[in-house]
């Protein structure tokens, strides 16, 4: 009846076409543009429908529902619609197995993409949650996402291959016969690799911490696949090998919500000890003048031959407010400033060199002949 009524319809004979009617062709192809564009309203509707679900404060499922909508790609409506199509069709078999060949890889393309989109969907919000928390993006989620996208697009070409008919077994057994041929040519990149992956997952430290490695100090500018690199107080780049990094030693100054300052101070041995009672309580109202500043002790620790040491302890309670090293130049200056005002001489410790007469030298003059 739909053939009868097409070829009245559009005047179309019964030519046969590569072993299809006209008619045939012409349904096909009507099927096809109207699946196509079906899906392509429909995902508009959801899309526009799911648009003001995207934002903060709805389930994360459904902002996730209306985030793989938006990255659907037409050729998976077409990819759809021709697999409908091939119902009215009649085609060889080899024709037939190489346009379901098409689909699948289509299919699984989208496939892919999904994958991908979901995985960048999650880092997104792992990445506002770490700058609402106080830390800077770092480039742990682009390595996160490397590797992550590597294994998502193999796993992808082989499942194609296989549809393809492809024996992967054989496939997977070659590669990793050469896999371990590659990865020993190649185990000191294999190695900074998996450290820096290592690194973005245990977050030991992220862009923008003020590091101690060893003998090198700087801050960490950029965390890549294979270095990681500072930047020194003096201004140059050192960049270091992240397998280097996992095995040395690494004081991290950024997390820290306090930084702390010991001091040195040496008093004039001529100071009266009412005085040296005095000083802890000058150090500490010096010290909870300053802002940020927290005081912790100041004590006479040490009774030395040419003055009384006392030893100072206070910390910076936000070192990105306060600096350390302004915290304690504001310090030191107000220990000064207060001791003038009370008359308190800060020790100088002295060397006196003693100039022996030379015994060598003879007593009188040599006799003559």
């Amino acid at each position: 009846m739909w053939h009868d009524f097409i070829r009245k319809a559009f005047g179309i004979s019964e030519t046969i076409l590569f072993g299809n009617s006209l008619v045939d062709w012409v349904v096909a192809a009507l099927l096809v543009a109207g699946i196509w564009t079906l899906l392509w309203l429909l995902r508009q509707l959801i899309a526009s429908r799911y648009r003001r679900y995207l934002g903060e404060g709805h389930p994360t499922a459904v902002r996730l529902f209306a985030y793989l909508i938006g990255h659907t790609k037409q050729f998976l409506f077409m990819a759809l619609a021709l697999y409908a199509a091939e119902e009215f069709l009649t085609f060889p078999p080899r024709v037939h197995t190489l346009s379901g060949n098409v689909i699948v890889i289509l299919l699984l393309l989208q496939v892919g993409i999904w994958a991908g989109r979901t995985l960048q969907f999650y880092l997104e919000i792992k990445q506002v949650r770490n700058m609402g928390s106080g830390h800077e993006v770092t480039s742990s989620f682009g390595i996160i996402k490397f590797v992550s996208m590597v294994l998502i697009w193999s796993l992808v070409t082989l499942v194609a291959l296989d549809n393809l008919g492809v024996n992967i077994t054989a496939l997977l057994a070659g590669l990793g016969v050469g896999g371990v041929a590659v990865a020993l040519a190649l185990q000191n990149v294999l190695g900074d690799l998996f450290a820096s992956l290592a690194i973005a997952l245990d977050k030991p430290f992220v862009v923008g911490d003020s590091l101690v490695i060893d003998t090198c100090i700087g801050k960490v500018e950029r965390i890549g696949i294979k270095t990681t690199r500072l930047r020194s107080e003096s201004g140059e780049q050192i960049i270091l090998s992240n397998a280097d990094i996992l095995k040395s030693r690494v004081r991290n100054f950024g997390p820290s919500e306090e930084r702390r300052a010991l001091l040195t101070l040496n008093v004039d041995r001529d100071t009266h000890i009412d005085t040296l009672r005095e000083i802890p309580l000058l150090v500490e109202a010096v010290v909870r003048a300053q802002s940020h500043a927290r005081f912790e002790r100041c004590h006479l620790k040490i009774l030395s031959d040419w003055a009384f040491q006392y030893e100072i302890s206070f910390f910076t309670r936000d070192a990105a407010a306060r600096p350390i090293l302004d915290l304690q130049q504001a310090v030191n200056l107000g220990i000064l400033e207060a001791f003038r005002d009370r008359g308190i001489k800060i020790a100088m410790q002295s060397q006196r060199l003693v100039f022996a007469p030379d015994a060598a030298a003879p007593a009188g003059g040599a006799a003559n002949d």
